[in-house]
């Protein structure tokens, strides 16, 4: 079992993926920040000075030790922003890996050596050309 769960682990799609993952974690915290700290401050200021992140419906007001209960749609806002953004810089990628992979496949190929078969019979043939 333990070598089984070597070998699925040391697979180059695991791998990849992983790294994948870790990469997209860190990706993930930048755009956040990104969103709350450079985009959505002078966006709040466009539209009268609003901090977003505070937009909120409160459905019941606090009660004693009772926090309120409230509908955050400020914060829904910034994560549609963060997901746009995300969004939009995979697909960046996505195209920019298609139009190398489409280059690649414009690049003419080498023809294939003949079959072994086929070198020796133009040998002998040669050779009897020589001959005769």
């Amino acid at each position: 079992m333990l070598k089984e769960f070597k070998e699925f682990a040391m697979r180059g799609n695991v791998l990849d993926m992983a790294v994948g993952i870790v990469i997209g974690g860190a990706f993930g915290k930048i755009v956040s920040s990104l969103v709350n700290d450079v985009l959505m401050p002078p966006l709040g200021l466009l539209v009268g000075g609003m901090d977003f992140s505070k937009l909120a419906v409160t459905l019941k007001e606090a009660v004693g030790d009772v926090a309120a209960v409230q509908l955050k749609y400020g914060m829904f806002i910034q994560q549609i922003v963060d997901f746009l953004i995300v969004a939009f810089a995979i697909f960046m990628v996505v195209k920019g890996m298609n139009s190398l992979k489409r280059k690649q496949v414009e690049a003419p190929a080498a023809p294939p050596a003949p079959p072994r078969q086929e070198v020796l019979l133009e040998e002998i043939r040669d050779l009897l050309r020589k001959r005769g």
